[in-house]
C-alpha cells in the first residue's frame, strides 16, 4: 500500500493551486465495477459550494496524473479516481465536525470507547480537539478527533435542504434545446 500521507502531501498543493479543498485520499485494495486494479480514491471540493462538477475533476485528474508521471510515487499499477465528496460525504477534517453542527454522522472509533466503538446522532461540534455528538441512546458523547476512525453524513432531509443547490447554469439551454420548436413557442 502507498504512503497516503505522502500521497496527500502531493496531491494538496495540486487541488489547492486549482482553488479546490482536498477533502480525502485513500487507497482500496481492489478497485470498482470488477476490476482487479487498486483504486486511489481522491475527493475534493469548491471551498464556496463544497462541490465539484465534471470539468473540476478532470482538471485535478489531469494535474495529478501529469504530477505522478513524472514522480511515480506508486509501483504497481491503479486506478485513480477524482470525485465530489457527495451530499452524504466522508467527514475527514476537524474543521468538517464544526462546519456540519446540527446534522447527523455515523461515526466509527478507531479505538472503543466505554466499550463502544459506533457512535450515530448529531453533531454539536468541536472543542479545541475535541469532537461533540449527540448520540440517541447515550446522550452526549465527546471523543478526541485523534482516535476518529471514519465518519459520513447521513443523508436527511435536513442535510438536502441544507446544501447548496449544484450549479445549474447553461441548463436552461439545454432544456431549451431539446424542446422541439412547438414546445418553444408554448
Amino acid at each position: 500500500m502507498p504512503d497516503l500521507d505522502k500521497l496527500t502531501a502531493l496531491i494538496a498543493p495540486e487541488a489547492e493551486k486549482l482553488g479546490f479543498a482536498l477533502v480525502r485520499v485513500a487507497w482500496f485494495a481492489t478497485g470498482g465495477q470488477g476490476s482487479d486494479e487498486p483504486t486511489l480514491q481522491v475527493m475534493a471540493e469548491r471551498p464556496d459550494t463544497r462541490q465539484l462538477n465534471i470539468d473540476d475533476c478532470a482538471a485535478l485528474s489531469h494535474r495529478i496524473s501529469d504530477l505522478f508521471d513524472e514522480l511515480d510515487p506508486i509501483e504497481e499499477a491503479y486506478r485513480l479516481e477524482v470525485s465530489s465528496p457527495g451530499i452524504d460525504r466522508p467527514l475527514t477534517r476537524l474543521a468538517d465536525f464544526a462546519d456540519w453542527a446540527g446534522h447527523e454522522v455515523k461515526v466509527e472509533l478507531a479505538e472503543p470507547m466505554d466499550g463502544r466503538r459506533n457512535i450515530r446522532g448529531d453533531i454539536v461540534g468541536v472543542d479545541g480537539e475535541t469532537i461533540l455528538v449527540d448520540d440517541r441512546k447515550s446522550g452526549r458523547l465527546t471523543f478526541a478527533f485523534s482516535n476518529l476512525g471514519s465518519a459520513k453524513l447521513l443523508l436527511t432531509d435536513r442535510l438536502i435542504a441544507s446544501t447548496a443547490p449544484i450549479n445549474i447554469d447553461g441548463a436552461e439551454e439545454i432544456e431549451n434545446e431539446t424542446l422541439t420548436e412547438d414546445q418553444q413557442e408554448d
